[in-house]
C-alpha cells in the first residue's frame, strides 16, 4: 500500500519528487561524500524508491552531478537579484561581498560540495553542460560594475572580474572551511557573532582598500551595516 502511494505522489507530481531527491541527495553528499553517499539513505528520506531515483537523475553519478548543478544555480539565481546594477560601485562591491559571507553562513552545504569536487579534481563538473552558462552573466556583472567605478573614478583600475570574485569568494570560503583549526591555533572562536561580523567588516574594508587605492581605515564597520543583505537572507 506504502509504494502504491509513493507511485501514485510520482505520477501526480513528478517535478515536485525530483525536488525532493535533490535535496536528499544534497543532505547525504554534503555529509558523507560521493564514496560514502548511500543511494538507498537518499530514496528513503525523499520518500521515494530507487526505481523512481534513476528514472527522475540516473545512477548516482548523474544525481551527484544534478546536485552540483543545482547548488551552483541557486547561488548565481540568488546573486542575480542583488541589484547591484543600480548601486555606486562601491556600495554594489560591498554588497556582493555581504551576500557571498552570508550565503556561505546559511548553505554549508554548498561548502562541503565545493571541498568534494575539489578532491576530485572537478572530475564530475567537467561533464556539466550547464554550469559555463550559468557562470557567464554573473562574470558580466562584476565586470559592468568595476567599469562603471573607474569610469565615475571610484575605482582606479579594471580589475579582471574573474579574479575579484575569485578573492572576494577566497576571503569567505578559507576563513569557513578552515575555522574548526583555526579556532584552536589561534585560541578563539571564529564563528561567534562578533567573530563573524569582524570578518565581514575586514574582507569590505580589503577589497574596497584594493579597489579604491585608499586606506583600509576609511572603511569601517558603520558602513559595513549600511548595505547589509536583507534581515531573512543573514545568519
Amino acid at each position: 500500500m506504502a509504494k502504491a502511494k509513493s507511485a501514485l505522489k510520482w505520477q501526480r507530481d513528478p517535478e515536485g519528487m525530483r525536488i525532493r531527491i535533490l535535496e536528499a541527495a544534497k543532505q547525504e553528499f554534503a555529509a558523507h561524500g560521493l564514496a560514502g553517499a548511500r543511494v538507498d539513505r537518499i530514496a528513503a528520506n525523499a520518500d521515494a524508491n530507487k526505481r523512481m531515483l534513476y528514472y527522475h537523475v540516473g545512477n548516482k553519478e548523474d544525481l551527484y552531478l544534478a546536485v552540483l548543478e543545482a547548488a551552483y544555480d541557486k547561488i548565481r539565481s540568488e546573486e542575480r537579484g542583488l541589484d547591484l546594477e543600480h548601486l555606486d560601485p562601491p556600495d554594489a562591491i560591498e554588497r556582493l561581498i555581504d551576500f557571498t559571507w552570508n550565503y556561505f553562513l546559511r548553505n554549508p552545504e554548498f561548502l562541503a560540495l565545493l571541498n568534494t569536487e575539489n578532491l576530485a579534481k572537478a572530475r564530475h563538473l567537467k561533464r556539466s553542460t550547464k554550469v559555463k552558462s550559468m557562470h557567464s552573466p554573473f562574470v558580466e556583472m562584476i565586470r559592468t560594475v568595476v567599469t562603471r567605478g573607474v569610469a565615475s573614478g571610484d575605482f582606479r583600475v579594471a580589475v579582471d572580474p574573474v579574479q575579484l570574485y575569485i578573492s572576494i569568494a577566497g576571503l569567505c570560503f578559507f576563513y569557513l572551511s578552515n575555522s574548526a583549526t583555526l579556532s584552536v591555533i589561534f585560541g578563539r572562536d571564529l564563528l561567534k557573532k562578533e567573530a563573524r561580523d569582524e570578518r565581514l567588516a575586514h574582507m569590505v574594508a580589503l577589497v574596497l582598500a584594493a579597489l579604491t587605492g585608499k586606506s583600509t581605515a576609511d572603511f569601517g564597520k558603520a558602513k559595513v551595516a549600511k548595505l547589509r543583505a536583507p534581515a531573512h537572507q543573514r545568519v
